[in-house]
């Protein structure tokens, strides 16, 4: 017996069967809404290192931040210590130091849980830190794209650090040789915590 006549009739049914009843084609998800008053360069979306839940970057909106890209094998790995020492010491005005581990210098390369694990158990970092990711080249998270953009510049090395103002614009970046409490990075950083966020 053929069936051939009835495969015009199956591909139609097939069709149909996939389109509402309104005769339209199903809408596309709708993207993540940000609030209205988030920076751009804030408006995305990383897992955080501990658990893996995704944490929207614009919970951080207006406040100073350094991004810093991290590893847990380098001759800076020490910085840990002065780095959450410094989210400590100024968060209250307004200061959130962000850890990006990366293994772009093939000096990360164990597991989400092994680098949270080293942060906690050697330098009790408390500060945010989201799980391992590219921060140069073709394959850098959009995070680092952009602060590479703005400050033209991308890390030469693990620990390069990008200071951030309230408006989500960068306004420094540091070499890995630049300490945590160097005196230029902290009067920076001072300057920009004592200035108000512009209202939008």
């Amino acid at each position: 017996m053929h069936f051939a006549y009835l495969l015009p009739a199956i591909a139609a049914l097939a069709v149909w069967s996939a389109t509402p009843a309104h005769g339209q084609p199903a809408p596309a998800a709708p993207a993540m809404a940000y609030p209205a008053n988030c920076p751009p360069l804030l408006r995305q979306s990383y897992d955080r290192l501990q658990d893996e839940k995704p944490q929207s970057l614009c919970q951080y909106t207006g406040k100073v931040l350094l991004v810093v890209n991290t590893a847990s094998f380098c001759g800076f790995t020490r910085q840990y210590q002065g780095l959450e020492a410094l989210d400590r010491k100024y968060r209250a005005k307004g200061l959130v130091v962000l850890g990006f581990p990366s293994n772009d210098f093939s000096q990360e390369t164990g597991s989400n849980k092994e680098v949270a694990d080293f942060c906690e158990n050697t330098f009790g970092v408390k500060f945010p830190m989201f799980v391992k990711s590219s921060v140069r080249g073709r394959d850098a998270n959009p995070l680092f794209q952009e602060l590479a953009r703005q400050s033209g510049t991308t890390p030469k090395w693990n620990f390069y650090k990008y200071l951030v103002n309230r408006e989500g614009k960068v306004v420094a970046a540091s070499s890995s040789m630049t300490e945590p409490n160097d005196r230029e990075l902290l009067a920076t950083l001072e300057k920009e915590l004592a200035a108000q966020e512009t209202v939008r």
